[in-house]
């Protein structure tokens, strides 16, 4: 017994090491060879399904290119946008791209890569809406509608405090109140707002001055200053 406890203590050690191996290849982006990248695909031009179901867009490229850079495949899931973060913290995801705002109360809980878009919050106002400027959304009763988890909605939460608010999980949701008139505003990007106004000439009005501006990036789980830095090597060549 005695002369066999040391033998086992060594092959309890190897198999400790191995098992550490496995555990930080799979937990450090290894996947197989691929780079996990989450997306709310309902955004065109910048993610979005085509005809065929396929990711395309502009966000989809830039992860493509980013996995491309590690030697691995992008593989995209879509994600409802309110739980992009989550999904990022849990492990679910190895990046976000989808449009995201990078400002202060994310950062609180991820990082986020230099930025790649800059835009700035705007407003679709109901046709009858008696909304025609910001300080339009200011009069006590206004009823706006926001989609959960944006910037949109952060903003006019904290704004807008005497808001009726319209929470809901999506852009033609929102739109539809807008359309329908059961809304006086919503508050979006301006891209959006310029795209669902020109879907919709005959209900809506498009007010695009900035409510402010923002810029959008990559957003990855804090403490992984390796692949910050190879995104945005990769955005800067891309912005070249």
């Amino acid at each position: 017994m005695s002369a066999l406890a040391p033998n086992l203590r060594v092959m309890t050690k190897i198999l400790g090491a191995l098992l550490i191996t496995m555990l930080l290849c799979c937990c450090g982006g290894g996947r197989d060879g691929k780079l996990i990248i989450g997306t709310d695909a309902t955004y065109p031009p910048f993610e979005y399904k085509n005809e065929r179901n396929e990711f395309v867009g502009v966000d989809i490229e830039i992860g493509r290119e980013i996995a491309k850079s590690m030697g691995k495949t992008a593989e995209f899931q879509n994600i409802n946008f309110d739980g992009l973060i989550t999904a990022l913290k849990s492990g679910s995801v190895d990046i976000i791209i989808s449009s995201m705002t990078a400002n202060d109360e994310r950062r609180q809980s991820v990082d986020f890569s230099d930025p790649y878009v800059k835009t700035g919050l705007s407003i679709l106002a109901a046709k009858e809406s008696a909304v025609n400027s910001a300080a339009d959304l200011k009069t006590p009763g206004r009823k706006i509608v926001v989609r959960l988890g944006t910037t949109g909605e952060m903003w006019v939460r904290k704004e807008l405090p005497d808001a009726k608010i319209v929470s809901l999980d999506s852009d033609a949701a929102c739109v539809l109140e807008v359309v329908k008139g059961g809304v006086d505003a919503w508050v979006y990007d301006q891209i959006s707002i310029m795209n669902y106004h020109q879907s919709q000439p005959q209900t809506t009005r498009a007010l695009l001055a900035p409510l402010r501006e923002e810029t959008w990036a990559v957003a990855l789980r804090q403490g992984e200053p390796e692949l910050k830095a190879k995104i945005n090597a990769v955005l800067a060549k891309m912005r070249a």
